[in-house]
């Protein structure tokens, strides 16, 4: 089972609807993230639109984070969130399917109504600092 523990950078994300059409990169088109996975089973991950505004003026950026602690058991992560810039996510669990291609690794979170489309997301990192030894 690969590691997952280390920092990581959101380098790309992709969303398509359940019929494959793509649709809008989740967190724009200059998308940031961050996520840490310790070795004592603790995370945090910050993500956000690096536009600072829509260039429509529209709504507001999208931007979240959330930590808490985590298990990996080599397909699929599951945080039980324990705090979060969004109040409906605390003491939920946010559960991501993981891949990896290369040194890619691949997050999916289930399928989501989101304005009334049902999307799909992945987002794609890349290991920024190793765990510390």
């Amino acid at each position: 089972m690969r590691s997952i523990v280390g920092t990581w950078t959101l380098v790309d994300t992709e969303a398509e609807d359940v019929e494959g059409r793509p649709l809008d990169e989740p967190y724009g088109p200059k998308r940031m993230g961050t996520v840490s996975f310790s070795d004592e089973g603790w995370m945090m991950c910050v993500l956000s639109d690096g536009r600072g505004a829509k260039a429509d003026g529209s709504g507001p950026i999208a931007y979240v984070s959330y930590c808490g602690h985590y298990t990996y058991d080599g397909e699929t992560l599951s945080t039980k969130v324990a705090g979060t810039s969004d109040a409906a996510r605390l003491g939920t669990d946010q559960v991501r399917g993981v891949q990896f291609e290369g040194e890619r690794m691949i997050l999916t979170p289930p399928a989501q109504e989101i304005e009334g489309v049902v999307r799909r997301r992945t987002l794609f990192w890349e290991r920024l600092l190793p765990p510390a030894l």
